[in-house]
This record gives structure tokens, C-alpha cells and sequence, in this order.
């Protein structure tokens, strides 16, 4: 499975309706091994549930892998398929490098479509891209994600954005396969395109909160000129937070003539004002003693 196209990634996952009950190894064993034949020696899917439990256990990075997977107890090994060795059937547990290459074949889309979680039912989908931690190697870049997630944290699924592009590309194939009727989709600065507000409402019948910054410099400056003063229903979420307090303002306005694609929607018609915020130094214990 291809690691740099997204829409092959997209393609070649199995369907979102196959996995539906299905437990995370008959999930996993749906993938295709991508490594060759020769020379294998660890099974695809035990070098995958060696990983995951490592992560599972604390480890953020390969060698923290490598060696929880080196502690690992054979009973744990056991239920975790890994090699057989000896005829005393020792559990061979699979080497730091033999993790590191697997995982770097493994396809991010196909993999997070198979272990991902289904937006139905969700109120929201937030869509956000980052470069994976620890996935720089030598001179070869660290990967970048765009991934979708539910409102109360469960991963939809995940992208790789190809090296010579950015993520408006992958905007679409990242959710074209599911069903968003009725799901507000929300997305940063980035996003706010045409295309992708046309392809949220018309093909997926679902709702959009945009923010707009200087990218669209007329839209930006449409919505700064609306009177904004005037409006009298605001939302005020105060909290503290890295050592200062910040005080955000929410305005709505329903506004039909902004020159943007469907602006008399009930959610693309709520505007949310720019973010008041005002920082001040978090009081901090002293540490002067007196005697």
C-alpha cells in the first residue's frame, strides 16, 4: 500500500463496512504484509501488536519500543504471536530495526481506516494536520498527518500528506469515505477554500465552522468591516492556561452576502468574532524564605 498517495491509501483500504465488529488483530490481519518474501522471520501482524502495546504501555519513540519489547514476558509474547524459536519454543520478540522498518512500509491510511473509529453518531469532526514525532530519519523528512477525529477524542482516520504537496489536496480523500450528514466538520485557517466548503455541503450534507485569517484577504476583511459592536447575544470563556489568562469572545452574526460559497447555512452563517486575549504572567510561589 502506497505511504505517499492518499488517494491510493484511500483505494486500497478495505471497506469501512467490513471491520465493523471486528477485534484488532482480525483488523490488522486484514492489512498486506508489504516487506518481501525473502528473508521474513517475524509475522507482520505480531511486529504491529508488539508496537502497539509497547505504545500502549508509555513508549514515545523506537528505542523505548525496542525495549519494552525486549522485557516483554513470554506469555505476553505468546499472545501476541511473535516468533517461535527452539524446541523449547521460546518467544522471539522482534528487534528495534525489524519494528522501525515494518512500520515505515505500513501504510498510515490504510492502517487508520482499519483501526480508526466510525463518525457516526458524532456532533463534530475536527480535521487538523502535524508532522509525526519521531519520524524524521537521516535525510529523510518527518512524515506529515492529516487526520480527522470525533469531538470527544477517538481518531477517524489519518493521511499522509504527500512530500510535494500540502493539505488542501488531501482534504476530500480524507473524508470522502464516510457518511457526514448532519456532522459539523471544523478545520483551521487552511481549509477555508471554496472547494471544500462545496464538498462539505453539496456531497456530504454536513455543516462547516471555518476560521478565516489573512489567507482570505477578502473575506477576512468582508467580515472585520460587519458591525460586530452592535451585536448583543456574546459568549465569554475565560481560562488560565502556559502562564497566562486568556478571555475569548463570541459573537454571532447571520450574514447571506459574504461572496463565499453557501453562506445561508445555519452553521456557516454563525461568525465567530477574532479572539480577545489578554496575557499576564501566572503568579508563580516564591521562593524567598524568611527567618
Amino acid at each position: 500500500m502506497c505511504r505517499q498517495s492518499a488517494t491510493v491509501c484511500l483505494i486500497k483500504s478495505p471497506a469501512l463496512e467490513s471491520v465493523a465488529g471486528l477485534s484488532l488483530v482480525e483488523r490488522l490481519r486484514m492489512l498486506p504484509d508489504p516487506r518481501r518474501r525473502r528473508g521474513v522471520r517475524h509475522p507482520f501482524v505480531a511486529v504491529l501488536l508488539v508496537a502497539a502495546s509497547a505504545v500502549i504501555a508509555g513508549a514515545r519513540s523506537y528505542a523505548a519500543i525496542g525495549q519494552w519489547s525486549a522485557n516483554a514476558p513470554q506469555h505476553a509474547l505468546a499472545r501476541l504471536g511473535a516468533r517461535v524459536t527452539g524446541t523449547l519454543g521460546v518467544r522471539v520478540a522482534p528487534s528495534p530495526a525489524t519494528i522501525r522498518r515494518v512500520i515505515a512500509l505500513v501504510c498510515p491510511g490504510g492502517l487508520a481506516d482499519l483501526t480508526g473509529a466510525s463518525p457516526g453518531g458524532a456532533d463534530s469532526v475536527a480535521v487538523d494536520g502535524k508532522a509525526a514525532r519521531g519520524s524524521r530519519h537521516g535525510q529523510t523528512p518527518a512524515a506529515h498527518l492529516l487526520a480527522a477525529m470525533t469531538g470527544d477524542g477517538r481518531t477517524i482516520t489519518q493521511l499522509r500528506v504527500p512530500d510535494k504537496t500540502n493539505e488542501i489536496t488531501c482534504f476530500a480523500a480524507l473524508l470522502k469515505p464516510y457518511d457526514l450528514s448532519g456532522v459539523t466538520v471544523t478545520a483551521d485557517a487552511l481549509h477555508t477554500q471554496r472547494d471544500h466548503v462545496c464538498f462539505l455541503v453539496e456531497d456530504k450534507h454536513a455543516h462547516f465552522l471555518l476560521v478565516v485569517k489573512a489567507n482570505q484577504p477578502g473575506l477576512h476583511r468582508r467580515l472585520r468591516s460587519l458591525p460586530w459592536k452592535d451585536v448583543t447575544a456574546r459568549r465569554y470563556d475565560r481560562e488560565v492556561s502556559h502562564g497566562r489568562k486568556e478571555t475569548r469572545v463570541t459573537r454571532a452574526l447571520t450574514v447571506t452576502d459574504l461572496d463565499f460559497p453557501h453562506p445561508s447555512r445555519p452553521c456557516a452563517s454563525c461568525v465567530t468574532a477574532p479572539t480577545s486575549r489578554a496575557e499576564s504572567a501566572a503568579a508563580r510561589p516564591s521562593t524567598r524564605s524568611r527567618t
